[in-house]
């Protein structure tokens, strides 16, 4: 696990390459009272979840 520290409208690039597009561009959007709140700027066709939703969705399946 990689542990990073930023502050409010500090990002992290994860993926891409020289000459590419990052995958995925996470924004500290505020932090206040104990939480953070995050952007995540990703491609349309790239699901993003939290933990919870997404292991719901790896055991029950997409919705129909």
């Amino acid at each position: 696990m990689l542990v990073l520290s930023r502050k409010t409208q500090e990002a992290v690039v994860v993926g891409g390459s020289i000459n590419s597009e990052p995958t995925m561009i996470v924004t500290v959007l505020e932090i206040r009272s104990g939480r953070v709140k995050l952007g995540f700027q990703v491609a349309k066709d790239v699901p993003v979840h939290r933990q919870e939703v997404w292991e719901r969705i790896n055991v029950s399946g997409p919705p129909k």
